[in-house]
């Protein structure tokens, strides 16, 4: 038995060259040619354009949608019931990023219909596709943007005072709408601590009249908090209230 395994592992090593040797290795060729045909240098530039999209994706997904709002709220929210890291991290931006996809799924139905459609129809430049994709983001990130928030970077920027929203340069809309975002998130969060609030100060109280100073009023105001939040079905109407709360 030892011997047939032997001389099945001295047949296989003597194989081995041969084997590898019939194994077709592909052939990968990088260089800098002259192009013979524009249409050669049109695909070059709309590859470029697409891994710089795709490499600005995460900002613009952090700094032009919904999704700061969304995610600070529900920091918040867990915050104020206690839970610590429950629900975990993972979930909540989870939950965040598909309702960003609910919230914007108009404004980029919006920007497939007037910028990707026609640019990949060959109907528009890169340049113009790239600036009809930005008119329906932009006019979102108007709604949701405070006019003092907008008019403070105009006057750090030292623009002139713009006469219509076109006239409003989108690296000034960018911050502006995203403080607005993340005032309203606060707000929203205010609202959210209150009744956690009331309800460890009553129990806070009522261990405090009974001698029990030791006992973290935390641990003991949890379960009500909980048992608040399920009551009123709290996720039903949160999420409900901050899709609401986005003026589409």
């Amino acid at each position: 038995m030892k011997a047939r395994v032997w001389l099945t592992g001295v047949f296989l090593f003597l194989l081995w060259p041969q084997m590898a040797g019939a194994v077709t290795v592909p052939f990968i060729k990088i260089g800098l040619e002259g192009a013979k045909d524009p249409r050669q240098v049109s695909i070059l530039l709309e590859i470029l354009f697409l891994l710089t999209i795709l490499s600005l994706a995460p900002s613009i997904l952090l700094m032009m949608t919904s999704f700061t709002r969304l995610v600070v709220v529900f920091s918040f929210l867990r915050h104020a019931i206690g839970t610590q890291q429950m629900p975990p991290n993972q979930v909540l931006i989870g939950l965040a990023l598909f309702l960003t996809f609910f919230i914007m799924a108009p404004v980029w139905q919006q920007v497939n219909n007037q910028a990707i459609k026609p640019y990949l129809a060959g109907q528009m430049a890169p340049d113009e596709a790239l600036k009809a994709a930005a008119n329906p983001v932009r006019e979102f990130m108007f709604r949701q943007t405070r006019e003092k928030d907008l008019a403070i970077f105009i006057k750090i920027s030292g623009l002139k005072r713009p006469y219509n929203k076109n006239d409003v340069p989108t690296l000034v809309l960018i911050p502006a709408f995203m403080i607005s975002e993340l005032k309203t998130a606060f707000q929203i969060g205010f609202i959210l601590y209150v009744p956690f609030l009331i309800i460890d100060m009553v129990v806070a109280s009522v261990l405090l009249s009974m001698g029990m100073m030791m006992l973290p009023p935390v641990m003991i105001s949890l379960p009500f908090k909980l048992l608040l939040f399920v009551l009123v079905d709290g996720w039903h109407l949160l999420v409900g209230s901050l899709i609401e709360s986005f003026r589409l």
